[in-house]
């Protein structure tokens, strides 16, 4: 019988309950912030301009290297290019 899975990918990968969630919050506004810059057509160099970081830094959050980025710095750098964040808190985290 297969396990039941949650409605989040890292918690069906092993991770505990508040890495997961942590994880699943960042990966939501990384593909956010990635799917802008795609829309608008910036360049990494351009990408970098606008957010007030390093090229190289652009590049990690296009390759998706979630390790690198907290939800603080993804907030920001969403903020910088324009794009509204909402936080909503409640409800039970899917175990």
């Amino acid at each position: 019988m297969k396990p039941k899975a949650s409605k989040n990918v890292f918690r069906d990968l092993g991770f505990g309950p508040e890495e997961a969630e942590n994880l699943r919050i960042r990966s939501g506004l990384m593909v956010a912030l990635t799917q802008h810059i795609q829309r608008a057509g910036m360049t990494q160099k351009a990408a970098a301009e606008h957010l007030a970081v390093t090229q190289p830094r652009v590049s990690d959050l296009m390759r998706g290297k979630i390790d690198v980025f907290s939800i603080d710095t993804l907030i920001t750098m969403l903020s910088r290019i324009g794009v509204k964040t909402t936080i909503r808190v409640g409800g039970k985290v899917a175990e």
